[in-house]
């Protein structure tokens, strides 16, 4: 790639992620291209840190920074509008990259330690006549960055696009935490060949092995496990006027339920009792997990409530920080690619030496162009 002509080269050599897409498919004809592919790139990561949430915006970045980008790249004819930036996301294949994404920020942080918790998540306005767009991402919980995702296909379901993600990532050593969808022997299967290790939420689609684990820990409980090779750990937390204690019980001696169900590399069960008081109103929770880990209940125990961080770290970011559920893009590739485009924004601003929140890091990156620069400096 040619650095800009008359640009600074410091700062253009900075752009280390646009090596990772260098074979990313062009799918327009060599010689009708106006806007190169890594340009095109640039603009819309750039546009989306400095708080850009639909192609519109990115366009319009781009007509009030040509400056600020031909310090990076040409920019010979400009940037494009915004109905052929759309265009050019749209046909770009999304799995090709996604791959990209993928090979970038393994090279990033390396292989992930801890928890990687998988969790789909719908883009809610991208509905129209066909399904919303429904993504399933991997999240480092310790790292707190996005290791990867694919778009769950029309017609197909989670189970079909775990498997498709879990090909993609270097997951070995980590511990793969999924919710009940992911509960599948083929994907227990996929995990342990990647040399990681996995716990699964266990609700009514495994109908008996559900049956058979909630029998055995009602009766153990009764008996108080006195028949069981089992640790517990307990925990309290309070905040907002709640009080949580969490109570987590791993049953170790699990051969009977081994033979009965023949599950891939399972070793122990997982009951984690909740207990909630706010005020004079108590709830109380049992869920059930099963797990290739033979750990004790205080490490399990942690491993189980750090999948939430998919949740409270990705999916709430993603809507409240980066309006996910209000972007409308509904054609060919263009809203899985745009998803990818937010995760890189959200990986690059984590990484951002600050102490200002997410929302507050992008607004700087809008107004500071020195701060923007340094979000993806090499």
């Amino acid at each position: 790639m040619d650095l800009a002509a008359d640009g600074d080269e410091a700062v253009a050599e900075t752009v280390v992620f646009l090596s990772y897409f260098e074979g990313l498919p062009d799918p327009r004809q060599p010689g009708k291209v106006m806007y190169p592919l890594a340009e095109v790139l640039l603009l819309c990561l750039l546009a989306v840190l400095a708080g850009a949430e639909t192609i519109t915006d990115i366009a319009r970045f781009g007509e009030k920074k040509l400056d600020l980008l031909r310090r990076f790249r040409p920019f010979a004819a400009g940037t494009p509008a915004h109905d052929h930036l759309g265009d050019i996301l749209a046909t770009l294949d999304a799995e090709a990259v996604q791959r990209c994404f993928v090979a970038w920020v393994a090279a990033m942080i390396g292989v992930p330690v801890g928890v990687v918790a998988i969790d789909g998540k719908t883009s809610r306005r991208s509905k129209d006549a066909k399904e919303a767009i429904h993504m399933v991402s991997a999240f480092a919980a310790r790292q707190r960055l996005v290791l990867g995702q694919v778009r769950v296909s029309d017609k197909a379901n989670e189970i079909v696009a775990i498997p498709k993600l879990l090909d993609m990532l270097a997951i070995e050593g980590a511990v793969v935490t999924l919710d009940a969808m992911g509960c599948q022997r083929a994907i227990a299967q996929k995990i342990l060949d990647k040399k990681a290790d996995y716990i699964l939420a266990l609700k009514g689609n495994q109908g008996s092995l559900r049956q058979d684990v909630e029998l055995f820990a009602n009766e153990q409980k009764a008996n108080d496990f006195k028949d069981a090779a089992i640790s517990r750990h307990e925990s309290i937390d309070g905040d907002h006027g709640r009080i949580e204690t969490r109570a987590v019980t791993v049953i170790h001696d699990i051969g009977w339920l081994q033979e009965r169900h023949q599950w891939p590399g399972l070793a122990s069960l997982v009951i984690v009792e909740s207990t909630r008081e706010t005020g004079d109103k108590i709830e109380r929770e049992s869920r059930f997990y099963i797990t290739s880990l033979t750990l004790m209940a205080v490490h399990i125990g942690t491993f189980v409530r750090d999948h939430w961080a998919v949740e409270n770290s990705l999916h709430w970011v993603l809507d409240m920080v980066f309006r996910d559920d209000e972007c409308r893009l509904r054609t060919d590739h263009a809203p899985a690619n745009f998803t990818t485009l937010k995760h890189m924004a959200l990986n690059l601003i984590r990484r951002a030496r600050s102490k200002d929140s997410i929302r507050l890091r992008r607004k700087v990156a809008a107004w500071d162009d020195e701060f923007l620069i340094s979000l993806i400096a090499a």
